[in-house]
């Protein structure tokens, strides 16, 4: 029995299950100088406490006006390890994708990933810095309304995060649900020179245009400009690794869409649902992918 059709409808129902939809906590410390996006807003929080052994991980989140998310203010968090003898941004950056509903906050909030990182660096993980922005719920590409998330992350936020010293000769995309789909997008159409890896959670991906995933799409035409079916290919050069759960209704259409992949693809499917249990469940393999690849 096919059962995209219901799938389709629940995920736009779904927000990301809480994921990301705290408020963002406010920072202390003095404001960061080197440059950043116009209005940008920097602040740099203390250290982590972490606990015994743990390598600290620095938190430092800010804002800017983004010309392609016009009237909305644009949030960003950035997790970078603190070791003896690196400088604060000498490391590569792994650029997460929020799911439908979620923010900057989310990949932090509720999947703990500065703790997973500070895991990931005690076990001699290779360091990298972990991003993220406000997508809002379009998708992660131009939409109708003017509105154009990947050109915000293409040409605004991945460059700001080389001013501020992260290597964009190394970086990788990551996300989930709806988020996982743009990193895929965005991964595929080769506007980000400096792509080593991309990961996707339970990405959010359809073989063909319903009208009921209008949310996501314009149009028939819009969907078949986005089709990340259509550019698998693209992703032969590129390490790979999606994950999705075995209850997740989602799962059929992204085993379809991983059967077509060129190979190798890492990850698989794991007991769980669309949620933040599995989500938790995974992240840590997705941090060790990407530092692997990144490194």
């Amino acid at each position: 029995m096919d059962n995209r059709p219901v799938a389709r409808r629940r995920l736009l129902q779904w927000t990301a299950s809480g994921v990301g939809v705290a408020a963002l906590t406010a920072c202390t410390g003095p404001p960061d100088p080197r440059p950043a996006p116009a209005s940008t807003t920097a602040a740099v929080a203390p250290s982590s406490k972490s606990p015994a052994g743990r390598p600290p991980v620095e938190m430092n989140t800010g804002s800017f006006a983004s010309k392609y998310r016009k009237g909305t203010t644009t949030h960003w968090t950035v997790a970078t390890p603190v070791l003896p003898g690196r400088r604060a941004t000498d490391y590569p950056v792994a650029v997460f994708l929020h799911g439908l509903g979620g923010n900057n906050r989310g990949i932090f909030d509720g999947l703990g990933a500065h703790a997973v990182l500070e895991r990931h660096l005690a076990a001699g993980g290779t360091p990298i810095a972990i991003a993220a922005v406000d997508g809002g719920d379009t998708w992660w590409h131009a939409r109708a309304d003017g509105s154009d998330t990947q050109s915000m992350l293409v040409k605004e936020f991945v460059p700001f995060l080389g001013a501020r010293g992260y290597d964009l000769g190394r970086i990788g995309l990551f996300g989930v649900s709806m988020g996982g789909f743009g990193a895929l997008l965005l991964a595929s159409q080769a506007r980000l020179p400096g792509i080593r890896a991309v990961a996707a959670m339970s990405p959010a991906v359809w073989d063909s245009y319903d009208a009921r995933i209008d949310s996501a799409f314009d149009s028939p035409a819009d969907f078949a400009a986005h089709d990340v079916f259509a550019l698998r290919p693209k992703l032969a050069a590129t390490p790979k690794r999606i994950d999705c759960g075995t209850e997740d209704e989602l799962i059929a259409t992204v085993r379809e869409y991983v059967r077509g992949l060129p190979s190798p693809v890492e990850g698989g499917f794991q007991p769980g649902g669309h949620d933040e249990a599995y989500w938790r469940s995974v992240l840590p393999n997705i941090v060790s992918f990407l530092g692997w690849h990144l490194g």
